[in-house]
């Protein structure tokens, strides 16, 4: 697989994807969350696509575009899965790490830095895009949703996923994240930021998508893992699809 990194560099961001990829790391909520995210992107692509979600490779055929990528710890499950992917992240250091891991993989992911706006100019659509913890630190929801809807195709979807806007996603994802359990930095949340799902939904509708299923993801703290809930109070996954 090509790579843009030149070997200079290569030695210092491979140091920071070992960061990225360790499990019991910086990034290790990150890896707790991510099985039970990528169980929902399955199931619901197989399902809207006809797809059987059983085989080796159920995603095999589909063209994916991951939107803020960061290190490639969705990108690359979802490579496994069949899927071609093109992911991309505003974070030109996220890009060249997530390059680096993935060709130590030997994964052929299409990494670059870019906005979706970008790509939409370019008239690119894909099968189905991610959308997953980004919405929620963007400049302009409104902009970013149109790029985002643009970039579907016809009889394709999109996967989102962010923080509801509560009293209680603010004391567990906001003071219990940051200043509690310290998972994240402080300040890696605006709470005025974080979406409702019906606000969400509106966004999708006004760009031609319609939300088919909505499901929250919740932690256990007693057995330290995460599920899908009906439970959509703070972390919420939302599938929505274009009309073909």
């Amino acid at each position: 697989m090509s790579t843009t990194v030149n070997p200079e560099e290569v030695a210092w961001f491979t140091a920071i994807a070992d960061e990225w990829w360790d499990p019991n790391g910086k990034f290790r909520p990150l890896h707790k969350f991510n099985p039970t995210r990528l169980i929902f992107i399955r199931d619901q692509l197989c399902e809207h696509f006809g797809l059987d979600k059983t085989e080796d490779q159920p995603l095999k055929g589909l063209k994916l575009l991951d939107i803020g990528c960061g290190g490639g710890l969705i990108s690359e499950p979802l490579c496994r899965m069949g899927a071609e992917m093109t992911s991309i992240d505003a974070g030109d250091k996220n890009i060249k790490t997530a390059m680096v891991h993935a060709e130590a993989s030997g994964l052929d992911i299409d990494y670059r830095c870019v906005f979706p706006e970008d790509l939409a100019k370019e008239g690119l659509q894909f099968d189905a895009i991610l959308n997953l913890e980004v919405i929620e630190h963007v400049a302009d929801v409104n902009v970013f949703l149109e790029a985002c809807c643009a970039l579907v195709k016809p009889g394709g979807a999109m996967i989102g996923a962010t923080l509801n806007r509560t009293v209680k996603s603010f004391a567990m994802a906001k003071v219990g994240a940051e200043y509690v359990l310290r998972w994240l930095p402080r300040g890696t949340h605006d709470f005025s930021k974080f979406i409702k799902p019906s606000e969400f939904a509106d966004g999708l509708r006004q760009n031609g998508l319609e939300v088919k299923c909505l499901k929250g993801m919740s932690f256990n703290p007693f057995r330290d893992t995460w599920s899908l809930t009906d439970d959509l109070s703070v972390n919420y996954m939302v599938f929505a699809t274009k009309a073909g």
